[in-house]
């Protein structure tokens, strides 16, 4: 196809930084944001935007994520490490997003990203780490298994779900979460934020049925 740019590895190779990080962060298409809580031994409050958070499956409830390598301090893995494995998720929505895209800076680990983002700390009884107030959907974790992808020395931090906090609107009668009228919102590459709009619900696939399209 003459409309498609063949990109080979050795191209991808001969990329400077900037454009290399671009583009293979683009390539994945959409990706959930995310917010992940944490506080220190001396109770500063860490808050860091994450795109990399993954189902990793519902018995036992557990979500993944990828944390940068630990060769340069990594508040939040350190965070999560002394304050008993725990840590919270939260859904970025569409009111927050700018305040949420501030806690990708660079700060000293003395440096609340809470106080620096304008957003507001918020605890519950079940869990030690900070949710953030304006998230509509809240995921409290506890670490339970860690992996180093060898390749790039990336981790793999595997949490079991301890609790859940959900606006009640928008929890649907199946149980599945209305993520857009919670107003969660998308993430592009590095810094691409996106509201999002669903165009269909398919029911469980039977392999015995055909599928069901007009015309057929």
């Amino acid at each position: 196809m003459s409309d498609l740019k063949h990109i080979t590895r050795a191209d991808i190779d001969s990329m400077s930084k900037v454009p290399r990080l671009k583009l293979i962060n683009s390539l994945p298409g959409f990706k959930s944001a995310n917010l992940v809580g944490t506080s220190s031994k001396e109770g500063t409050e860490n808050l860091a935007i994450f795109s990399s958070v993954m189902h990793l499956g519902s018995n036992p409830p557990l979500l993944g994520c990828i944390l940068r390598p630990t060769t340069v301090p990594r508040h939040t893995y350190d965070n999560i490490r002394e304050n008993d494995g725990c840590y919270t998720i939260n859904h970025v929505n569409s009111d927050i997003y700018q305040q949420a895209h501030q806690t990708s800076g660079n700060y000293r680990e003395d440096i609340s990203e809470f106080e620096s983002s304008g957003l507001t700390p918020w605890y519950s009884e079940g869990c030690p780490a900070p949710y953030v107030e304006e998230s509509r959907i809240r995921i409290g974790l506890r670490l339970v298994e860690e992996h180093v992808v060898k390749a790039n020395k990336t981790r793999l931090l595997v949490g079991a779900i301890e609790e859940v906090w959900v606006h009640e609107a928008s929890i649907r009668e199946d149980f599945t979460i209305d993520i857009e009228q919670a107003g969660s919102v998308a993430i592009s590459g590095v810094d691409g934020y996106h509201t999002t709009k669903q165009i269909d619900q398919l029911d469980y696939v039977r392999i015995d049925e055909k599928l069901q399209r007009p015309g057929l």
